[in-house]
């Protein structure tokens, strides 16, 4: 079992040093008319490079409201906590108000109801709008959200409360 978990991070690793830097031009761009709550930071570069990474939990996309695929790592780079959407990530462009965030729940579409999968206000953070529908990207967790209080990261859209796909987050 361990050596499948090292086998995974390692697979996961590859993946993120070959899309470090690596942005395609004809991505879709996410309306930037969204904007972000108190509780949302800026999303970092994804040219972003470090030295110091560790990947602390990572999970695959699951859709909801909306096809949405990819995998979503938590990094530690620099003391810093980044949640990173590799570069296979994709959404639907049909949401005019999403956003990244981390739930409590590591079902986060079992504990909604379809079709629309709406969360509970207290159950979940936002981090910051979606800064595009697909291709990697990164965006960096404020100190002050414990993450052992989360177990999973979604695509939301805040207008209608739909949840377009949740990645549960293990180590």
């Amino acid at each position: 079992m361990q050596f499948k978990h090292l086998l995974i991070v390692s697979a996961v690793s590859l993946i993120m040093v070959s899309c470090v830097g690596t942005v395609s031009k004809n991505q879709d761009t996410v309306n930037a008319s969204v904007s972000p709550t108190p509780t949302s930071v800026k999303p970092l570069s994804q040219s972003t490079t470090s030295q110091n990474l560790n990947v602390n939990k990572y999970g695959a996309f699951t859709s909801g409201e909306h096809t949405t695929q990819g995998i979503a790592h938590i990094t530690t780079k620099n003391g810093k906590s980044i949640l990173e959407l590799d570069k296979s990530f994709k959404t639907s462009t049909s949401g005019p108000d999403l956003v990244v965030l981390l739930h409590r729940s590591d079902n986060v579409l079992g504990s909604t109801q379809p079709p629309s999968y709406p969360l509970k206000k207290d159950d979940y953070v936002i981090i910051a709008p979606l800064q595009k529908y697909s291709g990697a990207q990164s965006y960096e967790i404020p100190k002050n959200i414990n993450l052992a209080d989360y177990k999973s990261a979604a695509i939301w859209c805040r207008k209608f409360n739909a949840t377009f796909g949740a990645a549960r987050l293990s180590s």
